[in-house]
C-alpha cells in the first residue's frame, strides 16, 4: 500500500534535520538529503549535497543555535515544500555568526525515505 507524504511526515524529517545539522551529523545528513540536490546559498552560490557534506565533515560550519520557524508547508502528490524562518547562530570558519534566514525546501518521496532535493535560503531582518 502506498502512504502519501503527510504534513506530520515532512515536519518529522525537518526535525531529524535540524537535529542533523546542530549536530554535524553527516550520517544523517547524508540519509536526508538526495544524491542530487541542489541548493542555493544565502550568498548565491548553487551547491551539491557533497559541497554541503564536506561543510560539516571540515568543520567549516558549526551550529550552536538553530530556532525555526515553519511558514508555509504545502503537500503535492510525493513532495513537499516548505517555507521558514530560522534564526542560526554559531561559526563559520571559525568566525561567529548570528542571523535570520528564509528558506524553501522541496521534500521527495522515494522507497527509501523522504529527502531533500532542492532548496534556497536567503538573509533577511525581521519585522
Amino acid at each position: 500500500m502506498e502512504h502519501k507524504l503527510t504534513e506530520n511526515s515532512i515536519l518529522e524529517q525537518e526535525d531529524k534535520l535540524y537535529t542533523a545539522i546542530k549536530a554535524g551529523n553527516i550520517t544523517a545528513l547524508d540519509q536526508l538529503l538526495h544524491d542530487d540536490l541542489l541548493f542555493i546559498l544565502p550568498g548565491g552560490e548553487t551547491i551539491t549535497k557533497e559541497i554541503d557534506l564536506d561543510t560539516y565533515r571540515n568543520g567549516a560550519l558549526k551550529v550552536k543555535e538553530l530556532l525555526p520557524e515553519v511558514e508555509k508547508l504545502h503537500i503535492i502528490d510525493d513532495m513537499a515544500v516548505i517555507t521558514l524562518t530560522m534564526k542560526l547562530s554559531g561559526e563559520f570558519n571559525a568566525v561567529p555568526f548570528e542571523a535570520n534566514f528564509r528558506y524553501i525546501r522541496f521534500w521527495k518521496k522515494f522507497p527509501d525515505g523522504i529527502k531533500v532535493v532542492g532548496g534556497s535560503g536567503i538573509a533577511f531582518q525581521p519585522q
